[in-house]
């Protein structure tokens, strides 16, 4: 009896390519955050610019393999639970900004508050504390500048919350007319999926400038600067990745790539988009509702 097939690749540079984007990202973020304008700027500028080059020959590298017949059903199932154990590790990420924010708003801000164990600590460091949420009392606003307000569900996080959850609407109708080969429909659900996506991006940029010039939230503001911008910001960002992911599968529609029983590459995205749509359900509620 023969052993399943599985086809395994030859060496790649891909991964080390990967590594190295990443490296500068991460450098650039860093020095930005410091101060260090120029460095930070070019390093992130190399390491977006070589991520976005790997991104596009890695799986450029895979459709082809992939149209060559190379992955058997073994393979395909490596694939599925790959992105699966990718997605438990976003879950992971945010569920490390969510622990964050609950640990400050229901540890940290008691304790200092003189509510919980820490019985007169605020009376010891900082008399004039009061432990509710968000703070808006500084010890030293010229070092520890606040926000003037709070950013409320009612508005823009109302609209992006809609705009994201009819976007898992038209995704999952495009995936339901893949299965059943009806490939105009198809595009269609894919187009609206992206626009929405795209205005979401839009409306939350729009929110950032209005937080900044309005409200003066910073990541400078705090705790709850910090975690606002922290959560949202890596939503978004990921929101951003989700795009160009459906852009690329819509791409690949044109071109008439997949079929009705084979297209685990669409399946892929659309389990990435939903995650994004759930994590979004819980920073509406925890963020900005509660």
């Amino acid at each position: 009896m023969n052993a399943p097939y599985y086809y395994v690749p030859r060496y790649s540079i891909w991964p080390i390519l990967t590594a190295t984007a990443v490296f500068l990202l991460l450098i650039g973020i860093i020095n930005s955050i410091h101060g260090n304008i120029h460095l930070g700027t070019g390093a992130a500028f190399l390491g977006i610019t070589l991520l976005l080059t790997v991104t596009f020959g890695w799986f450029r590298s895979v459709i082809i393999e992939s149209h060559q017949g190379l992955y058997s059903p073994m393979t395909d199932r490596s694939f599925r639970w790959g992105m699966v154990i990718f997605i438990v590790s976003e879950v992971m990420l945010f569920a490390t900004f969510f622990g964050a924010l609950f640990y400050a708003r229901v540890v940290s801000v008691p304790f200092l508050g003189g509510i919980s164990e820490g019985y007169f600590t605020n009376l010891l460091l900082w008399p004039d504390f009061q432990p509710t949420w968000p703070l808006f009392i500084n010890p030293d606003p010229t070092i520890f500048p606040g926000q003037q307000s709070v950013i409320g569900p009612v508005g823009i996080p109302m609209l992006n919350t809609l705009l994201l959850l009819t976007s898992a609407v038209t995704l999952t109708w495009a995936h339901w007319a893949l299965k059943f080969n009806q490939r105009e429909f198809v595009v269609c659900g894919l187009m609206l999926t992206i626009v929405l996506g795209l205005t979401f991006l839009g409306c939350q940029v729009y929110e950032y400038v209005l937080a900044h010039t309005h409200d003066g939230l910073t990541l400078a503001s705090g705790i709850y600067g910090t975690t606002f911008f922290m959560l949202t910001g890596f939503h978004g960002a990921h929101v951003t990745v989700g795009t160009i992911m459906l852009i690329c599968i819509l791409v690949r529609i044109l071109r008439g790539h997949f079929s009705s029983t084979n297209h685990f590459g669409f399946e892929a995205c659309a389990w990435y988009w939903h995650f994004v749509d759930v994590v979004w359900l819980f920073l509406f509620i925890f963020v900005y509702w509660i």
